[in-house]
């Protein structure tokens, strides 16, 4: 799987980020511009929505509209934007922090970490927003937490470090989203690891920034595959039918290539 990779026309974004496949609807973030994206079948990438703060990531939300990770917190969006901010932990921290990337796990609880804009190691949290809208500091030490990913009943979370080069593995009671036990379940000494997504088999992909790669890992950790990806940093991953799709980022490079920033897709057996 090194090349039929195919990008999506139009703009290249600076911090693409937070696939998900809703319904038939495949969706995104440019995080540092605060835009909601759509990526249709055929033309380039339509704008849903923009907030005048960061958004990391976005989940459907029951009843309606969406649960976001932006700004300094964890926010309801209708179609024009916030609708209710359900909080905002990391208003007045010590270093200027920004919310990054969250997902839904299967009994609806919004799960999302924060980050340090400057990197600050161990500034970064894990929060979970339950389906009543409270909000809980689950973990704290972390410098740039992406993910996390769920298997799909909800006991096992998959929550990457990216400063640190580790994708760490929970317990989670699927009861409460208490965490329990955490491991070390996989490490990448060339990159970062960045967003994930579990298949249908139990396998975690993993966006490598900073490699151009894409890992997909056995349910016991092992590598079993490598996607070269043309983009030097790629940022999220979604498996479509019989689809990989990545996100990538601009940010930081002096002189993006042809793909970087793009959004990119390959068929799983090419």
């Amino acid at each position: 799987m090194s090349g039929n990779w195919t990008a999506w026309p139009g703009e290249r974004f600076g911090l693409g980020e937070g696939l998900r496949q809703v319904g038939d609807r495949m969706l995104m973030v440019d995080i540092l511009t605060g835009r909601l994206l759509e990526l249709p079948a055929d033309g380039e990438p339509r704008v849903l929505l923009r907030l005048d703060v960061p958004l990391g990531a976005v989940a459907p939300r029951q009843g309606g509209g969406w649960i976001a990770a932006a700004g300094t917190g964890i926010a309801v969006l209708g179609d024009t934007g916030v609708e209710q901010w359900l909080s905002r932990p990391e208003d007045g921290a010590a270093t200027p922090m920004r919310m990054n990337d969250g997902v839904t796990d299967p009994r609806g609880r919004f799960w999302a970490g924060s980050m340090a804009y400057d990197n600050t190691p161990g500034a970064g949290s894990l929060y979970r927003a339950d389906p009543d809208g409270t909000v809980t500091r689950v973990l704290g030490g972390l410098t740039v937490p992406n993910g996390p990913a769920f298997d799909a009943d909800g006991t096992t979370m998959y929550l990457a470090d990216s400063a640190r080069g580790v994708i760490h593995r929970f317990a989670v009671d699927p009861g409460t989203g208490a965490l329990g036990e955490r491991s070390e379940f996989a490490t990448v000494a060339q990159g970062s690891p960045d967003g994930m997504t579990v298949d249908a088999e139990g396998f975690v992909w993993s966006a490598i920034w900073g490699a151009g790669r894409v890992h997909r890992y056995s349910p016991g950790g092992s590598l079993d595959r490598v996607v070269d990806v043309p983009a030097r940093q790629p940022t999220s991953v979604c498996v479509v039918g019989e689809r990989l799709v990545v996100t990538s980022a601009t940010v930081g490079l002096d002189e993006p290539g042809e793909f970087d920033g793009a959004v990119l897709s390959i068929p799983l057996d090419g």
